[in-house]
């Protein structure tokens, strides 16, 4: 991860919180990440001068990494370290994996990374963003961008959503859902900014879904519609559509299919060989409709996860 004059420092936590701990609860023999912090100087000022880095590494463990973190800073018209960019540069040109978090999409972009292809940014910065880079393909509405060897996080807390995003491609859903619950954040949330944009907060009473989730997530293998989903909460579907896309930035259709498609992924993971069985469980029905949501939602079919995730390694799942 590179840290950069005037990076912001929760970001630089999130990629650490994420990537950097040790994670004992999974009962592995070894990490399944190593995280170094680089910078171009011995000290780096953070954020504002909150407080100074020290000890990090030069941007020579840059030529080591398999994944490159680049986070963000807030003075983005302000041009990047030549160094710094020419680390970006050299690490996807050899083949690294590169990872931005909020405006650190600037940067991606100013190394000339991003020209022709899609990316996400912080929605306060989207106009700038397309002044200083007119041949990006901003999406100015999703949490995180994925472009293969290029991945680009919305915002601060969207950088989480890409973190877990990755673990989840890299180790498969049931670790992923492991560090989810350490930080106590949903492992899949589907949406995009419009959310997030600034507007009066009425004072209302709590109509938080996490009951109705909690309730729901328990049940996935029943026959539970919208309307189910409504009736439980005791409003009318046009309510709880409107309550799913202001906390969570979805619909209820596609969080319920997503949480399914999560528990078909686990119970493939977990050793389940029968196709009809797993989609019974997860609720998706049939195993045709498995098939398709899990290549939609990962781009493989239920053989090939189970083949890199499962637990019995390449035997093929049957229906």
């Amino acid at each position: 991860m590179i840290v950069d004059e005037g990076t912001n420092p929760f970001e630089v936590g999130v990629a650490t919180e994420l990537f950097g701990l040790p994670r004992p609860e999974l009962g592995l023999p070894r990490p399944l990440y190593e995280v170094t912090l680089c910078a171009p100087a011995p000290e780096i000022r953070m954020n504002h001068g909150f407080f100074t880095l020290t000890g990090a590494s030069g941007l020579d463990a840059v030529d080591r990494a398999d994944t490159l973190v680049v986070p963000g800073r807030p003075d983005n018209v302000v041009p990047r370290a030549p160094a710094v960019l020419d680390a970006i540069r050299h690490a996807h040109a050899r083949g690294a994996r590169v990872m931005s978090l909020c405006t650190g999409t600037f940067a991606l972009a100013e190394a000339g990374l991003l020209d022709g292809r899609r990316a996400a940014t912080h929605w306060r910065w989207a106009d700038s963003f397309r002044r200083l880079h007119p041949k990006v393909l901003l999406e100015p509405d999703v949490l995180f961008v994925d472009e293969g060897d290029i991945l680009t996080a919305a915002g601060s807390a969207a950088a989480l959503d890409l973190g877990l995003y990755v673990w989840r491609r890299d180790h498969g859903a049931e670790i992923a859902n492991h560090v989810s619950r350490r930080l106590v954040f949903a492992a899949h949330r589907d949406g995009g900014q419009r959310q997030f944009v600034e507007r009066p907060v009425p004072d209302v009473r709590d109509e938080s879904l996490a009951p109705l989730l909690a309730w729901a997530q328990e049940r996935l293998g029943e026959p539970l519609t919208v309307a189910d989903l409504a009736a439980r909460a005791r409003v009318s579907p046009a309510t709880l559509h409107r309550r799913f896309r202001a906390q969570l930035g979805t619909t209820p259709l596609a969080w319920l299919t997503g949480e399914r498609v999560a528990l078909a992924c686990r119970l493939i993971e977990r050793g389940e060989e029968r196709l009809d069985v797993v989609a019974a469980r997860s609720g998706l029905g049939t195993a045709a409709n498995l098939r398709a949501r899990l290549r939609r939602a990962t781009g493989l079919s239920p053989s090939a996860y189970r083949r890199r995730f499962g637990a019995g390694g390449g035997e093929a799942l049957v229906s």
